[in-house]
């Protein structure tokens, strides 16, 4: 099975040694995305502007591996606030407003360049 690094501009570069996420057989891994704004490397304001961003973030990155939001399968959630779960939740229906993949969602003591949520997900190539 091959193995295949994804890669895009339209996602912030990572801040680490990883990939913003792997390709291998139908499967796509992408790693958790920050609310940075992919030109400027910048945490975007506020939790719904982060979330909106992350999910943004991740979008592209599944967009240059051929495949969409439309065809994840699981999603994990990372928080520094459990309190923003309800305003977490309301954006995200907004980005997967139909059968909704498998997710999880922890609270966490910080998230790399002080940002307030992180997404990952598994997605399906089309």
């Amino acid at each position: 099975m091959n193995r295949e690094v994804v890669v895009t501009q339209h996602a912030p570069a990572a801040v680490g040694p990883y990939s913003q996420a792997i390709q291998t057989g139908s499967f796509i891994f992408a790693s958790g995305q920050l609310g940075l704004d992919p030109q400027n490397g910048q945490l975007r304001e506020g939790l719904e502007a982060q979330t909106r961003q992350a999910l943004d973030n991740l979008s592209a990155v599944l967009q240059a591996a051929g495949s969409s939001l439309s065809q994840v399968v699981k999603t994990t959630i990372f928080l520094v606030d459990m309190a923003a779960f309800p305003t977490v939740n309301a954006i995200y229906a907004e980005y997967f407003p139909g059968d909704p993949p498998a997710r999880s969602t922890v609270q966490v003591a910080a998230l790399p360049l002080g940002g307030l949520i992180e997404i990952e997900a598994i997605a399906l190539s089309q």
